[in-house]
C-alpha cells in the first residue's frame, strides 16, 4: 500500500497537463535492461560492468521522475540475468523485478529443450521452485510467458496452463506476450478460466497490436489487464487513442501502460542504442492529466502485480 502522506504529496505535486509528470511511487510494468536475441542455442557473452555502465544513467534518470519500481520483462532464454538486476537495484536504490516462466514467441528461440517435453504440471513445478528458492539468489515476482500466434498450438497451451498453475500456487501475475491479437488473448483467458485461475492475474502484453478496441473492452470486462506498451514518439497517437478508449468505457482501472524500452544488446557493439525510460513521463502522461497518470502508474501496477 502507498503511504497516505506519500500519496497526498503526490496529489499536491502533480503538474498540469502539458508539463512533464513527476509521479511519486510510480511503477514501470514492462521494460528491459538486457536482451540477448541469440536465444538458448546461441547465447551471447557480455561484461557485467559494461552493462552496468550503460544502464545505470537511464535508471537514475527515470528515478528522478518518481519511479520506484521497474519490472524487467526479459525472460529466461533471452538474457534474463537476476544477478545483474540485483546489482543495479542495490546501486541505484530502485526496485527491479525479475520473472519466471518460458517465452514461446520469437520463433521459439527462448524455449529450452526440457520445455518441449514437459507437461504443464512439470513446467509449473520448475517455475514454483524458482519462486521458492530464487534464481541466482533473486526471487521472481511475476510470470513472463508468450504465445506465438492464433490459434494457439499445443506448446502455447502448455505454456499458459503452466503459468496458470504457477499463479494459483504462488499468487504471481502472468504477463503474456501475445502474438495473434485479441483472439489469442481471449483463448488464453479460456485456459485460465478452465483451470480456475482468476482472470485478474492475467496481463495481455502488447495489446496495442490489436486494432479492434472491442477486444480491449471484452478482455478488460472479463477481469483481466490490458497492457498498452511500446509507447514512444512513433506510436504516441495510437497509444493515446487506446488509453482514451478505455477511459471512455470506464475501464481505466484495468489498463496498464509502459514503453518496452531499453536495452543493452550484447550482440551489438557497445550494446547498441539504449533507449531510456522517461518518454512516458515527459510526452505521454501529460496528455492524460494527473489523475489518469496516478491511476496508470501508481494504483494499477500494484493492483495487477502486487506490492
Amino acid at each position: 500500500m502507498i503511504r497516505r502522506r506519500e500519496f497526498l504529496m503526490g496529489l499536491m505535486a502533480a503538474p498540469a497537463p502539458g508539463a512533464a509528470h513527476v509521479i511519486p511511487a510510480s511503477v514501470l510494468v514492462h521494460e528491459h535492461i538486457l536482451v540477448d536475441f541469440g536465444g538458448v542455442k546461441n547465447p551471447s557473452k557480455y561484461d557485467l560492468s559494461e552493462v552496468l555502465r550503460a544502464a545505470r544513467p537511464h535508471l537514475e534518470e527515470v528515478k528522478k521522475f518518481g519511479c520506484v519500481r521497474l519490472l524487467e520483462c526479459t525472460p529466461q532464454g533471452l538474457g534474463r540475468d537476476p544477478r545483474l538486476m540485483d546489482m543495479l537495484a542495490q546501486a541505484i536504490g530502485l526496485e527491479i523485478w525479475t520473472n519466471t516462466g518460458v517465452y514461446g514467441a520469437a520463433n521459439r528461440s527462448a524455449v529450452p529443450d526440457w520445455a518441449w517435453k514437459a507437461d504443464a504440471k512439470d513446467m509449473a513445478r520448475r517455475f514454483v521452485a524458482e519462486w521458492k528458492k530464487g534464481v541466482e539468489g533473486v526471487r521472481p515476482r511475476f510470470i513472463k510467458t508468450a504465445v506465438n500466434g492464433y490459434p494457439l498450438d499445443e506448446l502455447d497451451r502448455r505454456l499458459i496452463e503452466a503459468a496458470a498453475l504457477t499463479s494459483l500456487e504462488t499468487g504471481m501475475a502472468i504477463a503474456s506476450h501475445t502474438n495473434g491479437g485479441g483472439k489469442a488473448a481471449e483463448a488464453q483467458l479460456e485456459i485460465l478460466d478452465r483451470l480456475r485461475c482468476p482472470l485478474k492475474k492475467f496481463v495481455w502484453v502488447h495489446a496495442q497490436s490489436e486494432k479492434d478496441h472491442a477486444y480491449h473492452e471484452r478482455v478488460a470486462r472479463a477481469g483481466a489487464w490490458v497492457e498498452f506498451d511500446g509507447i514512444g514518439p512513433k506510436t504516441r497517437g495510437w497509444h493515446l487513442d487506446c488509453v482514451r478508449f478505455m477511459q471512455g468505457k470506464g475501464l481505466l482501472d484495468h489498463t496498464l501502460v509502459s514503453q518496452d524500452s531499453g536495452w543493452y544488446n550484447p550482440a551489438e557493439p557497445g550494446g547498441g542504442q539504449y533507449r531510456g525510460y522517461t518518454y512516458i513521463y515527459t510526452d505521454f502522461l501529460p496528455e492524460l492529466g494527473a489523475e489518469a497518470g496516478r491511476q496508470l502508474m501508481v494504483i494499477n501496477p500494484r493492483q495487477a502485480f502486487g506490492n
